[in-house]
C-alpha cells in the first residue's frame, strides 16, 4: 500500500550550489532602465505598473513571484542582444516570457528582473515544402504555425492543450507535448536547430537544417526543456511530416478506472500505435458534465479514448479497441466520422475550463510507466480520499503521463494546505512507481525543491554545472528548475 512520504527539505544539499547574484550597485537601476531606453528607442520598455503586474506571472497558482523592474517586448534578435549585454552589465536578472500558459512558476517574475516577453517576435520565417523544415520565431502560436504548415501540405505533431494560445518558444522551453505525442513524440523531436542569445549577448546557433547530423554535442536538446534558464531562444528550426490521414476515433466507458488502464497496457503491447490515447476518471467526468453535457452514461467510472490516423486501416484499428476494450469490461463507442470524433473528444479538452469554474486548482503531470498506471490512479484516489479534496485524474494514458488536479479554495488557508499536501504526496507517489515529477509542464517553480529527490545528488550537481557554464553570474531566469 503506498504510504506517503515526506516532502524534500526545501534548498539545496549540493556541496556546490549555484552562484548568487551579484549585488548592483546603488542606483543602478536607474541607470541600466536609462541605458535600454537608449539601446531600444522607443516602444520596446514599459514600467508601468499595472502592465507589469499582468506579465508577472504565468498560470501557475501559488508560485511566488517579484516585482519586476522592467518589460521588455522585443521584435528582433538584435534587441534581445542589447538587453542580455546591458543585464549582464547592470547585474540585472532577465526572465524570458511567451504566452505566459505554463503551470509550473517559470514565467513569474524575480524581484527586480526584467520580463523578456518575446510575443512580437511572432514571424514565420520560411516553411521548406522540399526538405520539410520550418524556421519560426519564439513567438509563433502553436495553432497558428500547425494550420500555415497544413495549407503546404505538411503537418507539425506537437499539440499542447494550450495550442492555440501558447507560443512555439514556450513550447520548446517545457518540452511541450500533447494529445498525439503517444504516436509522434514531444517537441523535442521536432526541433533541429536553434538561435539562442546567451548570458553575455553572444549569439550561439545550435543543430542543422539537415535531416542528420551528429557533429559535436548536441546543445539543441540541451536547450530544449531548459524553461529559459541557459538562454534566450530566438530562432527556432522545426522538422515537419507528411500530413496524417483523417483520423477515426472511439471512446470506450469502463466500470472502475482499473480495467480502462489494463486496456491501456493491453494496447501499447501490441503492434499497432494509437495517434492519441486518453484516460479521465469519474470525477473528471463529472467535472466537464457540469460544465456541458455530453451525453456519457452515468454510472461510467473511467473513458478511455483513441484515435488512428491510418486512413483504410483506421476502421481495423478501431475494431481491435473494441475487442481489447470488450475484454477488460469496456463499452465502445465508435465515431461514424471525423466530426462526430471531435465531439466525442471535446470531453478531454474542456477538462481545463471546465474545472477553473470550480476554484483554483494545482495540476500536475506525473508520468510513470504504463506498467505502474493502475498504481498511479488507485493512489491519486486514496490521495484525495485521505485529505477531503476534490482530485481529478485524467490524461495520456499512452504515454503514463497523467495529470492529477487537485481543486481548492484559495480562500481558505486550511484548504489550501491541504491541496499543497496532497499535490506534494502524488509527485512523491509518481517517482516511488519509477516516474518522473513531471512529464510536459516543466520544474518551473513549483518543483524544483523536488528536483534532486529524482535526479539524486550528483545529477543535481552536473545540472549546476551546466547552468553555471552558460549563465555564470545567474541571471537568466533564476531559481527556475535549481530551486538555487
Amino acid at each position: 500500500m503506498y504510504e506517503p512520504a515526506e516532502p524534500p527539505p526545501p534548498g539545496p544539499t549540493d556541496p556546490h550550489p549555484a552562484p548568487d547574484r551579484p549585488a548592483p550597485e546603488p542606483g543602478s537601476a536607474d541607470a541600466f532602465l536609462g541605458a535600454l531606453r537608449e539601446a531600444l528607442g522607443p516602444g520596446l520598455t514599459t514600467v508601468d505598473a499595472d502592465v507589469l503586474e499582468t506579465y508577472r506571472t504565468d498560470s501557475a497558482p501559488l508560485c511566488a513571484s517579484g516585482t519586476p523592474l522592467a518589460l521588455v517586448r522585443p521584435r528582433s534578435t538584435e534587441d534581445v542582444v542589447k538587453v542580455m549585454r546591458l543585464a549582464d552589465r547592470y547585474a540585472v536578472p532577465v526572465v524570458p516570457q511567451g504566452a505566459r500558459t505554463g503551470l509550473a512558476g517559470g514565467a513569474n517574475a524575480v524581484e527586480g528582473c526584467v520580463l523578456l516577453s518575446l510575443e512580437r517576435m511572432n514571424a514565420i520565417v520560411s516553411i521548406d515544402p522540399v526538405n520539410q523544415t520550418a524556421v519560426v520565431q519564439p513567438g509563433v502560436v502553436n495553432a497558428d504555425f500547425s494550420r500555415a504548415v497544413a495549407e503546404q501540405g505538411l503537418h507539425y505533431p506537437p499539440d499542447p492543450a494550450s495550442w492555440e494560445s501558447s507560443t512555439l518558444g514556450g513550447n520548446v522551453a517545457t518540452n511541450a507535448g500533447g494529445l498525439c505525442c503517444v504516436k509522434y513524440g514531444v517537441t523535442t523531436d521536432f526541433v533541429l536547430g536553434l538561435e539562442v542569445v546567451l548570458a553575455d549577448g553572444d549569439v550561439l546557433r545550435t543543430g542543422r537544417r539537415t535531416v542528420k547530423g551528429v557533429a559535436g554535442y548536441d546543445l539543441t536538446r540541451l536547450f530544449v526543456g531548459s524553461e529559459g534558464t541557459l538562454g534566450v531562444v530566438t530562432e527556432i528550426t522545426l522538422r515537419l511530416v507528411p500530413p496524417a490521414q483523417v483520423p477515426l476515433t472511439a471512446v470506450a466507458f469502463f466500470p472502475a478506472m482499473e480495467p480502462a488502464c489494463d486496456t491501456v497496457t493491453e494496447l501499447m503491447r501490441g503492434p499497432v500505435r494509437p495517434s492519441l490515447l486518453e484516460i479521465m476518471d469519474r470525477p473528471s467526468v463529472d467535472a466537464v458534465g457540469s460544465y456541458r453535457d455530453l451525453g456519457f452514461p452515468a454510472d461510467a467510472q473511467a473513458v478511455l479514448m483513441t484515435q488512428s490516423d491510418r486512413g483504410p486501416l483506421a476502421p481495423d484499428d478501431l475494431r481491435h479497441f473494441e475487442e481489447v476494450a470488450a475484454r477488460h469490461g469496456g463499452e465502445v463507442m465508435i465515431a461514424a466520422d471525423p466530426a462526430e470524433g471531435e465531439m466525442l473528444l471535446a470531453a478531454r479538452r474542456l477538462l481545463a475550463p471546465a474545472l477553473e469554474r470550480l476554484g483554483a486548482f494545482l495540476s500536475d503531470d506525473v508520468c510513470v510507466p504504463r506498467s505502474a498506471l493502475t498504481d498511479l490512479v488507485s493512489g491519486v484516489a486514496g490521495i484525495a480520499e485521505r485529505h477531503r479534496l476534490l482530485i481529478t485524474c485524467s490524461g495520456h494514458a499512452g504515454d503514463g503521463n497523467m495529470h492529477p488536479t487537485v481543486v481548492f479554495d484559495r480562500n481558505i488557508p486550511e484548504q489550501v494546505e491541504r491541496a499543497q499536501t496532497a499535490f506534494e504526496e502524488i509527485m512523491s507517489l509518481g517517482l516511488e512507481l519509477g516516474g518522473t515529477i513531471t512529464g510536459e509542464h516543466g520544474v518551473g517553480t513549483l518543483k524544483a525543491p523536488w528536483l534532486e529527490r529524482e535526479l539524486g545528488p550528483v545529477g543535481l550537481r552536473v545540472q549546476r554545472d551546466v547552468k553555471r557554464l552558460f549563465d555564470p553570474k545567474n541571471l537568466i531566469n533564476p531559481g527556475k528548475v535549481l530551486a538555487r
